[in-house]
């Protein structure tokens, strides 16, 4: 058991061009610095959102380059950090009885990698994705989520790699961000720093601002996860916590104290 148990957080990811640098890249940086360094990441990625629950379980997950129409220097990253079967297996005992896949074809997406290029650039690491099943209601990740805690003693980082506010076909480059999505992204910050944190896991009674941030759930369910494996009076702490394109959410959040 570890001597100290670890935060969980939240990764605005935004673009994959993060990967290659920048603002954002640059705090995400500063945050590996702070962090406690874990055993192993068990990771929620937006991008690995399928009809059923799977980890991945291969001794070395592939890198991901799940994008069309970028850069070919972004093609190039290669994030070889080790998986970690054990760690596959253990989630599955505490995730059981919902039955969980043994997956050997995933590997590491983009939602994973372009983040812990930042966090820990030296990919040595164990990394293992959990996916997002899609079927599912929104209160049924939050409780994976809580099954997974256990493992914060355990020298595991449990991380969600999203935006709370992610609507693609309202992004506009130069422009101030969508007052709907300013509201929202304040409503997930206040909530998330006052509570009760569980108002966030029905965001669809949330109203028109939620409805205009969240179009479609895969990007936002991995901040439920990460709430779930959360205690309701840990501390949080903001980072990157800006609208980028008008509509994409960048905020990371780390809740409990590193």
């Amino acid at each position: 058991m570890s001597e100290q148990r670890l935060p969980v957080v939240f990764f605005g990811h935004g673009s994959p061009m993060n990967a290659l640098g920048g603002c954002y890249a640059e705090v995400w940086a500063k945050m590996g610095e702070s962090l406690p360094k874990p055993s192993a990441i068990l990771m929620v990625s937006a991008h690995w959102y399928v009809e059923g629950v799977a980890v991945t379980a291969m001794e070395t997950p592939r890198t991901i380059h799940d994008f069309y129409s970028f850069p070919d220097e972004l093609y190039k990253i290669s994030y070889p950090a080790p998986g970690e079967p054990a760690l596959a297996v253990r989630a599955a005992g505490l995730i059981a009885p919902e039955p969980v896949a043994f997956d050997l074809e995933w590997g590491l997406d983009h939602g994973t990698w372009s983040v812990l290029t930042h966090l820990y650039p030296e990919a040595d690491v164990p990394v293992v994705q959990l996916s997002i099943d899609s079927r599912r209601a929104p209160a049924f990740h939050f409780e994976i989520g809580r099954r997974l805690q256990p493992l914060r003693d355990e020298g595991v980082l449990i991380a969600g790699s999203g935006d709370v506010v992610h609507n693609l076909r309202a992004t506009r480059v130069g422009a101030l961000a969508h007052d709907w999505a300013v509201r929202f992204d304040d409503f997930v910050r206040r909530t998330l720093e006052n509570g009760p944190r569980e108002a966030l896991i029905d965001y669809l009674a949330l109203g028109e601002d939620a409805a205009l941030s969240v179009p479609t759930p895969e990007h936002y369910l991995p901040l439920l996860y990460v709430l779930g494996a959360a205690d309701a009076d840990e501390p949080v702490h903001f980072y990157n916590d800006e609208i980028d394109l008008g509509a994409i959410s960048m905020m990371s959040a780390v809740i409990g104290v590193p």
